[in-house]
């Protein structure tokens, strides 16, 4: 048995008109909306197939299983309410066991074994630690409300992250999709081919510009490079770059896209939860650092410029204004909708995108040569319903597994036990316990998503930076920028490996060309801690751009010591002089 597109065009539809459906129908109890999402997910990790392959008969008795025991909480909520979560029967045993199972199964079907081993190891340790010797074993928690605090009540499955998946990110998430369908993308590689094509090195900087922009609203280094990268990387091989630095490029300028504002990806939206920092006040922090990121990016393309007389875009590659200017507009006005209703009329994140994706969802119906193509305007749409569903699923299952993690933290005081172990080890000094904590994030983001490093590593190492004196979206912050190390750094680096792929190039070339063009990524954390100004620029803004100036010199001196090719006695003397500029605070 096969499941045709056209069903999963309606699932897709229908997964978009739940969860805007959800922003405009006021309070909808959490144990019937958080179920109902994930209810929606499960289809399409268990049995979407893009190669239109048969469908499993043991995946399909799996969506079953796990879509009737997540209608059940969602038509009982109100009873289970008034059980406190403890659970009452070995029925709701079951539902609580298959709950657990199927989203352990969906992580693993979506990104792999490490995240749902994290959740699997945690919840054993939940379930049996009070037979652990020591400060790590537990007092013993009754089984039946061990599971009901996971899976019938506010915690757990169904507890904060889950309702940022539902509310926030579900909605940003379709208003990509919306605008990937239609013209949009091929606008960013229009402005940006148009705003550095013409420069020394201009086929790597249209990667960084188009990069930047497409990452803004994918969120995801992979996805980025997948997209983008298939049309400036035969550009830039074209035009004679080193097979390895096309490839580094464009991880590296991918990888900024989870930073970069409005939308930063699904770790942003988490971070609001977690912070209580308004999703404003989150893009205003983020943007000095983001736009260093990419400044720096760009520093580094002009020392392998001068290292490899690297060509600009030849002007017959390049397009005309007016394809720029229509295309152009495919972006700018749903971004300046999203961003004149979130900022100028305060309307919460989540409803003025829904206001975005009405105005994306209008211009699906023309094209570049403002044309109204019915057959066009109906594959968009329908794509726009599949990306939806199939993007909603993949970090919904993320959010699900890593909601148990949480869980269990929460129910075990785990979390304040490694935060104490951290602030042993590093003797109660900050730069030690910042360094245990970067390194945390580098290995456990080598397994997991970033969203899922980002949540589970804040959980455990931002109580310690916070007890030691650092600013609680500062602390975030940094965890935030670590967790996306593994995109470009060895031996598991996603970013790197897709575009090496791409270029026929071995990736670990290119990911150390990598980390030299994206010291950025290691070292703009730590500006950040030693220039908490940088952050600021809505209470100090003169202290923000202070701050900026000083951290992008420095920052530029390690670039040059690193990338250009110089004696290696002035190499050292740009890295360390750069270094001291950054870690010195200002005043």
């Amino acid at each position: 048995m096969r499941l045709p597109r056209s069903m999963w065009i309606v699932f897709g539809a229908a997964s978009i008109i739940f969860h805007i459906g959800l922003v405009f129908s006021g309070l909808v109890p959490n144990l019937v909306s958080r179920p109902l999402h994930m209810a929606l997910v499960i289809p399409w990790i268990f049995l979407y197939r893009a190669d239109d392959a048969p469908v499993n008969p043991l995946n399909l008795a799996w969506v079953f299983a796990g879509i009737g025991a997540c209608l059940y909480i969602a038509f009982n909520h109100e009873a289970l309410g008034d059980q406190y979560g403890f659970l009452d029967g070995n029925f709701q045993i079951v539902i609580a066991v298959v709950l657990l199972a199927t989203t352990l199964y969906m992580a693993r079907r979506a990104i792999g074994w490490p995240l749902p081993a994290v959740a699997t190891i945690t919840l054993i340790y939940g379930a049996f630690g009070q037979y652990l010797p020591g400060e790590f074993g537990l007092p013993g928690l009754p089984m039946g409300s061990y599971l009901g605090t996971l899976t019938i009540s506010e915690g757990g499955l169904w507890g904060t992250l889950t309702a940022v998946s539902v509310s926030v990110v579900s909605i940003f998430v379709i208003f990509g999709a919306v605008l990937n369908a239609g013209e949009a993308g091929q606008g960013f590689m229009n402005l940006a081919t148009a705003a550095a094509g013409r420069l020394t090195g201009g086929a790597a900087k249209v990667s960084v510009i188009s990069s930047a922009l497409f990452g803004s609203i994918s969120g995801s280094a992979s996805a980025n490079v997948a997209s983008t990268g298939a049309i400036t990387l035969p550009a830039m091989t074209k035009l004679g770059y080193p097979r390895r630095l096309a490839g580094a490029v464009e991880a590296v300028a991918s990888s900024g896209g989870q930073i970069m504002p409005p939308l930063m990806g699904a770790g942003a939206f988490v971070m609001v939860e977690l912070t209580g920092v308004p999703y404003t006040g989150i893009m205003a922090a983020a943007l000095l650092p983001a736009v260093l990121y990419f400044v720096i990016v760009w520093f580094g393309i002009n020392g392998f410029a001068s290292r490899y007389q690297l060509p600009a875009l030849a002007a017959v590659d390049q397009p005309a204004v007016r394809t720029v200017v229509i295309t152009s507009l495919f972006f700018a006005i749903p971004f300046v909708v999203l961003l004149e209703r979130m900022l100028h009329a305060g309307y919460t994140p989540q409803y003025a995108a829904c206001i975005a994706i009405l105005t994306a969802f209008v211009l699906l119906f023309t094209n570049a040569e403002l044309k109204f193509p019915a057959p066009e305007t109906r594959q968009r749409i329908e794509d726009a319903c599949i990306a939806s569903g199939r993007q909603i699923a993949l970090i919904a299952s993320i959010i699900l597994c890593a909601g148990i993690v949480i869980g269990v933290l929460g129910m075990t005081g785990l979390g304040v036990k490694i935060t104490s172990l951290i602030l042993s080890a590093s003797g109660n000094l900050l730069w030690p316990a910042l360094l245990l904590t970067a390194l945390a994030c580098l290995v456990l983001g080598m397994e997991v998503p970033t969203t899922a490093a980002y949540v589970i590593c804040v959980s455990v190492a931002g109580p310690a930076l916070i007890q030691l004196g650092v600013d609680t979206l500062t602390a975030h912050l940094f965890v935030f920028w670590y967790a996306l190390l593994s995109t470009i750094t060895p031996p598991v680096c996603g970013a790197v490996f897709i575009a090496a792929g791409m270029v026929e190039e071995n990736w670990l070339k290119v990911s150390i060309t990598a980390m030299a063009l994206g010291l950025g990524l290691y070292l703009i954390p730590i500006g950040i801690i030693a220039n908490p100004g940088l952050i600021n620029i809505i209470e100090t803004p003169a202290m923000a751009m202070l701050a900026f100036t000083k951290v992008m010199i420095a920052l530029a001196l390690i670039s040059a010591g690193v990338i250009r090719p110089l004696k290696w006695l002035l190499r050292v003397a740009l890295v360390t002089l750069g270094a001291g500029l950054l870690l010195v605070p200002l005043g």
